[in-house]
Order: C-alpha cells, then sequence, then structure tokens
C-alpha cells in the first residue's frame, strides 16, 4: 500500500506543475500556488540529475544545485523572458492556467 501513496504523491505533484519551456535538455516548470515555502517568484529548473529553484526576475538559485553552463543558460533565459515569467507566477500562484514561452535558441 506504502507504493501505491507514494504513486500518488507524484502524481499529484505533477498534476500541480505545468512546463513553460524546454531548451538545451533543460526543462522549466512552474508550479501552481507555489507561493507558501519560497515566498518569492521562481521557477523549477530541471537537467538530467540536477534540479534548481531559480528567483524571478533576479536569475539567483535559491535551492539545489545544476552544472556552470546550465546555470547561465537558464539565468539568460529568465533574463530576456522577466516580464513574461511575472505574469506567469501571478497566474499560477492563482491556480490559473500559465502560458508556454519560448525556449532559448
Amino acid at each position: 500500500m506504502g507504493n501505491f501513496t507514494d504513486i500518488r504523491g507524484v502524481i499529484k505533484k505533477y498534476k500541480d506543475m505545468a512546463t513553460l519551456s524546454m531548451f538545451y535538455g533543460i526543462i522549466i516548470s512552474m508550479f501552481f500556488r507555489d507561493n507558501r515555502q519560497h515566498k518569492l517568484p521562481h521557477i523549477h529548473a530541471r537537467h538530467q540529475n540536477h534540479n534548481a529553484i531559480f528567483s524571478i526576475p533576479e536569475g539567483e538559485i535559491i535551492e539545489g544545485n545544476m552544472k556552470t553552463p546550465q546555470i547561465r543558460l537558464v539565468q539568460a533565459w529568465i533574463t530576456l523572458h522577466a516580464d513574461e515569467l511575472l505574469a506567469n507566477w501571478e497566474l499560477a500562484i492563482d491556480g490559473k492556467s500559465i502560458y508556454k514561452i519560448e525556449p532559448l535558441k
């Protein structure tokens, strides 16, 4: 029964998450109603086995780790799309649908 409970938790977590963009093997996500733990606008970035949470619009790592080249790519993307990210953040904390954002090219 423990496995079923674990699976339900994983499903709920990903149900509450939306993928904003993907580029160079990096997946950028935002969770709905995710303003309780960090209390500031942020995104989640995943690349291979690395996960990091980046502040918006500063692009600083709040939590986690990632290799330097991927950190720089995420930070560049945040800089280019800060206004869109902040608009999505406002939608997400209210549980509303958010918009995809162009990948880094």
